[in-house]
């Protein structure tokens, strides 16, 4: 193939729904009264948007190559982060081979250790890793996970995320995780809440389903310890972001106390080889997920992968829809994938980033099969109005 240069790079965004999958209207499960940790101030209590979980919106990068092809990917970012890709990040990107993302993505993270390392810059860092990604597979004429090195299972298995697990074993999941509802602030009463929900979801569904509780960073090692303790009865299979994301501590200590068989999971909010590495060493978790939007793109999760695989922990990313099912369908070490119930009451399936992709796949009984079409498969709806800095 002949060398291809970038020539422009543009950044885009939105409001309402899109890669910030929380930014959703009233009455949608994803807020409702989830533990958090601003749950201790009960202002803050009833929904994750009062503190602000959605104020950065939806962030689009289109990377366009010298003979017209487009690349592109969205992620969590909004007007900052769009403001970071086309101020600093675009400065490395227009002129390079598009071909060099490995190159690009050093280029990319050590120019912004200054004010970055994880968060905002990584969420734009890996937006344009992913852009990256799709151009090539699109100038080769390939979906991704071609360029990764190939299928080692014929489809995708899948979890669902939402508020009705019951539901979603009808749908053909293998297990449901639910949002824990009541974390410290709210006492035993609220303890005893968290494990009634549990019994009556395993009472809807049968002993072989999987039953996950996400608790979102909101939890003290005491609380998530007689948490875990109190769900063994109900055979719950992994108990999810119990701490606070910087706590490797307590996420190692949670690991050695859970009773026998039952796992623990983190890593949504972790970014970078470094940051999976503390995790690693530590023992503090059975399985990792970082989200490929947020801990540095594919480029970074090919290695956080492979530091795992070396200690025999799985990875199974969080959410983040073709960009996780492109990499995880060519991984061993990654046998199964979540899929979000975007569906306000979590009773019928819709693609996890509608309605800002096309052709976004979605799982049939719980399973899916990729296409072949190139780059990640997904085109941009025209009916969704993107805003740029300039507007």
């Amino acid at each position: 193939m002949p060398l291809t240069r970038i020539r422009q790079v543009r950044a885009f965004y939105l409001q309402g729904g899109g890669a910030d999958y929380h930014d959703q209207g009233r009455g949608h499960w994803i807020d409702d009264h989830i533990s958090t940790p601003m749950a201790k101030y009960p202002a803050y209590r009833a929904s994750r948007q009062s503190f602000g979980l959605n104020v950065l919106g939806t962030m689009v990068v289109e990377i366009e190559a010298d003979n017209g092809v487009v690349g592109f990917a969205v992620s969590t970012g909004g007007e900052p982060g769009a403001w970071i890709v086309e101020r600093h990040l675009s400065r490395f990107l227009i002129g390079a081979n598009a071909e060099d993302i490995e190159l690009l993505w050093d280029q990319m993270y050590l120019s912004t250790l200054f004010y970055g390392r994880k968060g905002l810059v990584l969420n734009a860092i890996s937006c344009v890793d992913l852009a990256l990604w799709d151009l090539l597979g699109k100038l080769r004429q390939e979906p991704v996970y071609h360029l990764l090195g190939g299928a080692v299972r014929d489809e995708l298995v899948f979890y669902a995320t939402g508020a009705r697990p019951d539901l979603a074993r009808h749908l053909g999941f293998i297990g449901g995780k639910l949002p824990l509802h009541h974390g410290p602030a709210e006492g035993e009463e609220g303890m005893r809440k968290n494990i009634a929900l549990l019994a009556e979801m395993r009472s809807r569904t049968s002993d072989d389903f999987w039953l996950m509780y996400d608790c979102w960073m909101s939890l003290d090692l005491d609380y998530a310890l007689r948490l875990a303790q109190g769900a063994s009865e109900f055979n719950l299979k992994w108990i999810e972001e119990a701490l606070l994301p910087d706590d490797y501590w307590g996420y190692a200590e949670l690991r050695k106390n859970v009773a026998s068989g039952m796992l623990v999971t983190t890593g949504e909010h972790e970014a970078t080889r470094w940051g999976f590495r503390l995790l690693l060493e530590m023992g503090c978790a059975d399985i990792l997920q970082p989200d490929v939007g947020w801990c540095g793109g594919i480029t970074e999760l090919i290695k956080i992968s492979a530091m795992a695989d070396a200690h025999k922990v799985m990875v199974v990313p969080h959410g983040s829809s073709v960009y996780s099912y492109h990499f995880t369908i060519t991984r061993h070490n990654s046998p199964f994938s979540e899929f979000l119930m975007m569906a306000p009451r979590a009773d019928v399936i819709i693609p996890m980033f509608s309605p800002l992709l096309l052709e976004e796949p979605v799982p049939v009984n719980g399973r899916m099969r990729l296409s072949d079409a190139p780059g990640f498969g997904v085109r941009l709806n025209p009916a969704c109005s993107l805003h740029s800095l300039a507007t």
